[in-house]
């Protein structure tokens, strides 16, 4: 269930919120709740992705040689997991 807030904004500010969603596609409603989620976004996940593939890319070699039969390269094998 959602719940309503009533923010107020001078003319100039909704006047860029407008701009912005007809922009984006989306309402000014969509473009402030948003906002607010990113708001209180955890910080811990910022970035989250972009350290995840660093790490796949810099150890690739390594779980490779690890677990030679689980290679990326040898999946698409006939006869092997895809």
């Amino acid at each position: 269930m959602s719940k309503p807030v009533t923010i107020r904004v001078d003319d100039a500010l909704h006047a860029l919120l407008k701009e912005r969603a007809e922009a984006e596609g989306t309402t000014v409603t969509a473009l402030i709740a948003r906002a607010a989620h990113d708001a209180v976004r955890d910080p811990r996940l910022e970035g989250a992705a972009e350290v995840f593939r660093a790490f796949v890319h810099d150890n690739a070699d390594a779980f490779d040689d690890a677990f030679p039969d689980d290679a990326p390269s040898l999946l698409d094998s006939p006869g092997r997991a895809a």
